[in-house]
């Protein structure tokens, strides 16, 4: 099968694999290549899969879709992030998550200035 992992910016994974594993609202599941076409909702948590040397990867992932078309595995999703082993891919999460919980927070805080700047010059041309 060829697993195709899609960001809103990049295309992060796309290489040949024998096997998927994701995890869906009512759980995990397995797909191979001769699985029936297929469609999830992903949740956040784990992606897995077996390149074809034989290893298992695994991912990081946002909520998205999953779609099984054929031999073509494509996997939509905001945010994902690829590791080596379990323990440095919880960290990388981790470091990210941390990277982006501090870009909202100045995000919020330039929403609520312009905000309130919007309000004041509203409320100037209503006197």
């Amino acid at each position: 099968m060829n697993l195709r992992v899609l960001l809103p910016t990049e295309v992060l994974i796309d290489e040949e694999v024998t096997k998927v594993t994701a995890e869906a609202q009512n759980g995990s599941f397995c797909l191979l290549p001769k699985h029936i076409d297929f469609l999830a909702a992903l949740v956040p948590g784990l992606l897995s899969f077996e390149d074809t040397a034989g290893r298992e990867i695994f991912l990081a992932v946002d909520e998205g879709i999953l779609v099984k078309y054929g031999y073509e595995v494509f996997v939509s999703t905001r945010n994902a992030v690829r590791g080596p082993d379990l323990g440095q891919l919880k960290q990388i999460v981790e470091q990210k998550f941390k990277k982006l919980d501090q870009m909202e927070q100045k995000t919020r805080s330039a929403m609520a200035k312009i905000e309130a700047g919007f309000i004041r010059k509203f409320l100037e041309i209503r006197k």
